[in-house]
């Protein structure tokens, strides 16, 4: 049983050696200078306007959220629809089950404004 698994593990021994071998390598071969603009925070190749520790509103806490959960359920409807004709009646009702408690929180949120910009 376990033979079966012995091309994953190869896999998983040869990464973490080439992973460490240039670990090692960088440490004995790379530059270490450091200086004040090396050590400045750098982002989208700008330099930095304002803190990276300000607050952001909870509307895109909200946004991210609400993004996250229909980006998954858009993946699990994609593979439904992939497989509906084998699936059945089953798989119609487990989808179904799945796909109600997300259309009543969407609706909820709408409802609330939170899909308001």
């Amino acid at each position: 049983m376990l033979a079966e698994f012995s091309g994953v593990l190869l896999f998983l021994v040869i990464g973490c050696v080439v992973a460490g071998a240039l670990i090692v390598l960088q440490l004995l071969v790379g530059p270490r200078r450091v200086f004040d603009e090396k050590q400045d925070p750098f982002e989208c190749g700008e330099k930095q306007i304002v803190s990276p520790h300000q607050r952001f509103s909870v509307k895109f806490y909200l946004v991210a959220i609400l993004f996250v959960i229909f980006d998954i359920e858009a993946l699990f409807f994609y593979a439904w629809g992939a497989l509906f004709g084998q699936l059945g009646w089953h798989g119609y009702v487990a989808m179904l089950v799945f796909a109600v408690p997300l259309v009543v929180g969407l609706v909820y949120e709408w409802m609330k404004g939170a899909l308001e910009w």
